[in-house]
């Protein structure tokens, strides 16, 4: 089928996992592209069994077959934006790594999923290396902490800590990275958003208590990437990614007893 000329709203690509529960993966990213005024299509490299506290089960589809939901994508879409989320395994890296690497034109966003907040691991320890060649692509990457530590081989544990990772991770990769840093303790969050040949910027929020922040990764994620499918420069993308998950976390849906991330807010 010959690809279409584009019309009307931007289209995204998202490349992850499906949560079962709801909150991450897939399901996130495709809430927060519709709040966003973007058109969501997909790519799903595993299924899991999960919900909010744990994850039970992980089945990853083949390498082929991955390839050819992007394929699909790709031949009828013109793309605006790719995202990536759980990749899970090398052959799955790598197969997602050659397709971007076809489309350079399109920016990438890399959410280098790596361990669940439940402790669960979404990359195996073999991926590492692929994860990093396909982070050579990227637009910008987004670790948090602990997916920062795995990338430097150390863990940043201060605020000195975070702006010396930042400048490692951007000059070990050549792309530009928003470094969270959430996991740090304290009631003022800083993130730090690096890019090559420029200054760091340091991106200041208060924290907040009380809710369930399963799926802030991949909402934030979503939402750089839906800014960036409707043109802003990547600072600027940023600045209204995080905005819109402070909005979301600030009016949560009451679920089960929890305080979850406001999809749509």
């Amino acid at each position: 089928m010959a690809q279409r000329p584009q019309h009307g709203l931007p289209v995204a690509l998202t490349i992850a996992g499906s949560d079962s529960g709801g909150g991450a993966g897939i399901q996130a990213d495709l809430l927060t592209f519709a709040a966003h005024g973007v058109f969501g299509t997909t790519a799903i490299t595993c299924l899991t069994a999960q919900n909010p506290r744990e994850v039970t089960g992980v089945e990853a589809v083949s390498p082929d077959f991955l390839l050819q939901q992007l394929d699909a994508v790709a031949v009828y879409f013109d793309l605006s934006v790719i995202k990536t989320g759980m990749l899970f395994n090398a052959e799955l890296v790598d197969t997602v790594r050659a397709f971007a690497e076809e489309r350079r034109d399109v920016p990438l966003v890399v959410d280098p999923v790596m361990v669940a907040t439940s402790g669960a691991v979404l990359l195996e320890a073999d991926a590492q290396a692929a994860m990093r060649r396909l982070i050579q692509l990227a637009t910008v990457f987004t670790p948090n902490l602990d997916e920062a530590a795995v990338l430097l081989g150390w863990h940043p544990e201060s605020p000195a800590d975070m702006e010396r990772a930042a400048d490692e991770l951007t000059a070990s990769t050549g792309a530009a990275v928003l470094l969270k840093g959430g996991h740090l303790r304290g009631d003022d969050l800083v993130d730090l958003l690096a890019i090559p040949g420029g200054p760091r910027k340091a991106m200041r929020r208060e924290r907040i208590h009380n809710i369930n922040t399963h799926g802030s990764g991949c909402t934030l994620a979503s939402a750089i990437a839906a800014e960036l499918a409707k043109g802003p420069a990547l600072e600027a993308a940023v600045e209204a990614a995080l905005a819109y998950l402070e909005a979301a976390m600030r009016r949560p849906l009451e679920v089960a007893g929890e305080h979850f991330i406001a999809h749509g807010t």
